[in-house]
């Protein structure tokens, strides 16, 4: 696993967090307890500190960095999306990154609110809790209502399960030649289908 110390700094992490082994950490890394961590994610702790509270999810290939002696703060239960870039910036409780966004320097993005997919949130904008966040440069488009705040959890999201599931679950393997008879689905597949067919 790709864990490094930098400067006598090592990283820290939960043992109850799925840290994937190919996520890289370097030095002044923080991670609680049930986190997911994804493959090619990278925390680096180099110039600043990097936090990432409880229940929090950072999807595959994000970044997480600071400037020189700032912080990168994640705060309990937020969920950070695919190939999304942090740099210097604090994210609220529950908040979500929408995949392949930009949150900049000093920027902070309050808590139950969502970033969509593929913004740039701007250095040391402030943006208030429980709003959706959109653009390049990323504005306010609306206040959140309480049915809109669906990744809101209590510490047992589909996150924080599949950090679980995966700490037991996932086994490096070789690949089958082809597709046995009788192929199982996983249980997060089976789930996703009976909801779908539940609000029909």
């Amino acid at each position: 696993m790709p864990v490094y110390s930098f400067e006598g700094i090592v990283p820290v992490v939960d043992p109850t967090t799925y840290l994937h082994p190919m996520a890289v950490l370097i030095g002044d890394v923080t991670i609680g307890p049930r986190c997911y961590i994804g493959p090619n994610a990278s925390l680096r702790g180099d110039f600043g500190r990097i936090t990432v509270e409880g229940d929090s999810s950072i999807q595959d290939n994000c970044t997480l960095h600071t400037g020189s002696g700032s912080d990168c703060l994640v705060r309990r239960g937020a969920t950070v999306g695919h190939g999304s870039i942090l740099h210097g910036c604090e994210v609220g409780q529950n908040a979500l990154i929408g995949m392949h966004s930009v949150i900049l320097d000093g920027a902070v993005i309050g808590e139950d609110s969502l970033v969509a997919a593929l913004s740039l949130v701007k250095n040391d904008a402030d943006f208030p809790a429980r709003h959706l966040i959109a653009g390049n440069p990323a504005k306010v488009v609306k206040e959140l209502p309480e049915a809109a705040i669906v990744w809101r959890n209590n510490g047992d999201g589909e996150y924080q399960r599949l950090a679980d599931r995966s700490l037991v679950g996932i086994i490096e393997c070789e690949p089958l030649a082809e597709v046995e008879p009788g192929r199982r689905r996983n249980s997060g597949e089976a789930r996703a289908v009976r909801l779908s067919s539940d609000t029909k």
